[in-house]
């Protein structure tokens, strides 16, 4: 199972998620210090982009180059506002592996059948849910629909994999690994879950489900404890996984 340490970012900074402390560490010598430890993933979420209230475009561009200048390869995800061919377009040119896409699964399926049509490979489709309720637009908006529901739209539209990020409420909620495995059982596709993974403990609940390929899991929790990596393989990114 993959482990994907996320930052995300917000006005320049690294925002922590449930269950992760502040640091003082700017986004940059956080990658630096996690490169070190010969990390082979990274996921990036643009808050702000996502919210849409602005980017944090730039910044993802320089930690894109600091990890292409790592000593061995490093499977980056970005994921936050990618809503036009020409923000996938920077990402990918600026190195990035993996593009995640999600509100525009909601709003614009035109433009989803236009990204997957150039970036199908690249392309990883987001179900936001809580309690299986899907929530779009930066977590703000309920979608109206439940994650099963999206995850066979997802399949239809030739997504290769899929991100369940499990919207936690607080850090005493249990994962909702009974969605995530649904998804996958459903759609036979690669599944990807994030959002309420917090512990050690959640992780190893997690390399047990069947079906789950990897995990986000806040890089402020990975460098408080770099053990969190240990047992998990260092592979980088294929196309279907």
């Amino acid at each position: 199972m993959k482990v994907f340490p996320t930052l995300n970012l917000q006005q320049g900074h690294v925002v922590p998620t449930l269950g992760a402390h502040p640091h003082d560490l700017t986004p940059l010598d956080l990658v630096s210090q996690l490169l070190s430890h010969g990390i082979s993933r990274l996921a990036l979420v643009d808050v702000d982009a996502a919210h849409n209230t602005g980017h944090n475009r730039e910044l993802i561009g320089r930690i894109l180059h600091a990890c292409s200048a790592a000593a061995s390869p490093v499977c980056v995800q970005v994921a936050g506002g990618i809503r036009s061919s020409d923000q996938a377009q920077f990402f990918v040119d600026q190195g990035a592996s993996w593009l995640v896409v999600g509100t525009i699964l909601h709003k614009s399926p035109l433009m989803v059948e236009s990204l997957v049509a150039r970036f199908q490979r690249h392309l990883t489709a987001a179900i936001d849910a809580r309690g299986g309720e899907v929530h779009c637009s930066g977590w703000v908006d309920q979608a109206g629909l439940q994650a099963q529901s999206l995850a066979t739209k997802i399949r239809a539209y030739g997504f290769k994999r899929l991100l369940f990020v499990d919207i936690p409420s607080d850090t005493s909620a249990n994962p909702d690994f009974d969605t995530a495995k649904q998804i996958g059982e459903s759609t036979k596709l690669p599944v990807l879950m994030g959002g309420s993974i917090l512990t050690r403990e959640h992780l190893q609940q997690a390399a047990s489900l069947g079906g789950l390929h990897g995990v986000l899991v806040d890089a402020l929790l990975v460098f408080d404890d770099i053990r969190l990596l240990d047992h998990f393989p260092s592979s980088v990114c294929s196309d279907g996984h």
